[in-house]
Parts: C-alpha cells; structure tokens; sequence
C-alpha cells in the first residue's frame, strides 16, 4: 500500500471516529432532567397496608418496588427514609393518614397516603408519661426542672406543643424529669420526636430511666438509654423526627442504639432528658409527643 493510500485511510478513521463522538454528546431528547435520560418521572408510590397476625395494633406497610430506589414513610410523626417493608406499631386509638414517598431513578419522587383507623387502644402499650404534648400549662406542670446551669443560662421552654431545649453554649446544661411508676422485668420503649433546624457542636442530648432520684446542679448519669451527640455523629447538622430513628448514642444495658429498657425491681423510676454543649444550636432542640409504653 503506497503512501497516498494510508493517509486517506487515516483522513477517513479520523472522521468516522469524531463522527461518533459528535453522537454520543448529544442529549437525549427523548428523556427528562438534564437531557441525559435518566430521570424517570413515572412513580409508582402505591403501597399496602395489612395487620400483623397475633400482634395488637401492629401492621405491616408494603411498599411496590418496581422503578423505586428509596422509600420515604410519615405516620404522622414526620417524615423518615426506612425499607420498602416497614413494621408499624400504633397503640393509641384514633385515625392515622400515612404517607409514603417512593423516590426513582434521577431524585424524581411521588407521594401516596392511607388511612389506618385504630378502634381500640393497647391496654398494654398505653404512654406512661404525663404531659408528653407539652399542649397545656397542665402538662408542662408534669414536668420538674433539673438546675444544673449557673444563673439559668440553660433553660427549657414552653410553645406550640412542645418543649425547647435552650444554651448559650460554654458547657451549659438543663434537665427536664418525671417520675413513673414501672414493673419488674417488663420491657418498656421510650422514644420523642425530636428536631432542629441547624447543627451544633460538641453537644449533646440524652435520655436517661434511672432509679436514682435527680438532685440540683448534679449530672445525672443513671442509665442512659439513647440520645444525641455530636461526637457519636448526629445533631452537627438539621434533625427531624423520632429519637429512635435520628438518635445515635448507645444504650448504657445493651451497648447498641436501642430504646427498650427493662428494671429488676417494680416502683419508680425518673424518665430524664439532660440536654447542652459547647457550641449549641442557636435555634434550640425541640421535643413533642414523649412516650414510655410497655413493649
């Protein structure tokens, strides 16, 4: 082959080769988002609802799967990323809309809700605490007030249903405790919705069921059972939702992020939540709907 011949062959691999990187560039007309075809805007979010047999007031939601890469579910406690598959327990008669979220391929997402009417509650897993809402100036009564910062620095408030949680940073802390009344060697889970709209550091948010009684300006340390902390990894950034499902601190009894507490003697025990840090959110961590229920 002369050399005429090879540098045409050349001219022309060289051609068809941008040819084809001309092609590949171009943008998918036929798909959505950015043109790159990946975002698919057809959702199914549909999902099932069907009681647990043998279980009270226990249900199992079934999310569809097909084209869906994440699930989103809120039952009425706001929203949280769990499995296609999630066990529910409602113990509290009443009337619950439940919503999931099935996000797709490219972030595009759809909604769908159920309702679950309850017609009886769990004589079992009845809420133990008083107050838990915060609603009325009667239930913030329920609640007594662990002085552990100098001068009030740190101090608990009350509005909109709920309890804050406030510290001008520098270590300062403040308590909030009830006392209930509990049986031996039954399983109880304690759990709160918990939320703040900016991240702190060097702070923490504990939840402790001792039988030690509180006494002023002392930490109390008595079983801790879950909670917040930024050196565990949570709370340096935005939090919604249960403590169960956002809370990372370990539980003093099984060494693991757990709710469920169990005591070796029936009588009283202080369900506690000791909040502070160095540098504390400035918009305050905020707490509704407290719960002890039997398990």
């Amino acid at each position: 082959m002369n050399l005429n011949k090879i540098l045409k062959r050349s001219v022309f691999l060289m051609f068809v080769i941008s040819l084809g990187t001309l092609v590949s560039c171009q943008p998918d007309e036929f798909g959505t988002g950015n043109g790159n075809g990946l975002t698919d805007t057809n959702i199914d979010a549909s999902f099932s609802v069907t009681p647990v047999t043998g279980e009270v007031n226990t249900y199992l939601l079934s999310a569809q799967t097909k084209g869906v890469i994440l699930s989103k579910w809120d039952i009425g406690d706001g929203q949280y990323t769990g499995k296609f598959t999630e066990k529910i327990s409602l113990p509290d008669a009443g009337t619950y809309t439940i919503s999931h979220t099935a996000v797709g391929i490219g972030g595009a997402t759809a909604t769908t809700t159920e309702e679950i009417v309850v017609a009886t509650s769990d004589p079992q897993k009845g809420n133990l605490v008083q107050g838990g809402t915060f609603a009325t100036t009667a239930d913030q009564a329920k609640w007594t007030v662990l002085n552990l910062s100098a001068n009030g620095a740190a101090y608990w408030s009350y509005a909109d249903n709920s309890a804050t949680i406030h510290s001008p940073g520098g270590w300062a802390q403040e308590g909030i405790y009830q006392a209930i009344d509990i049986v031996k060697d039954k399983e109880y889970t304690i759990d709160m919705l918990v939320s703040c709209p900016s991240g702190s550091d060097e702070t923490w948010f504990e939840v402790y069921a001792g039988k030690s009684t509180p006494v002023a300006g002392v930490e109390y340390k008595d079983n801790k059972v879950m909670g917040l902390s930024t050196w565990d990894g949570c709370a340096k950034s935005a939090f919604s939702g249960r403590l169960s499902a956002v809370g990372c601190v370990k539980n003093d009894v099984t060494k693991t992020v757990s709710n469920v507490v169990k005591f070796d003697t029936t009588g009283k025990i202080y369900l506690l939540i000791r909040s502070g840090g160095n540098t504390f959110t400035p918009d305050g961590i905020k707490i509704s709907k407290v719960e002890l229920r039997g398990k």
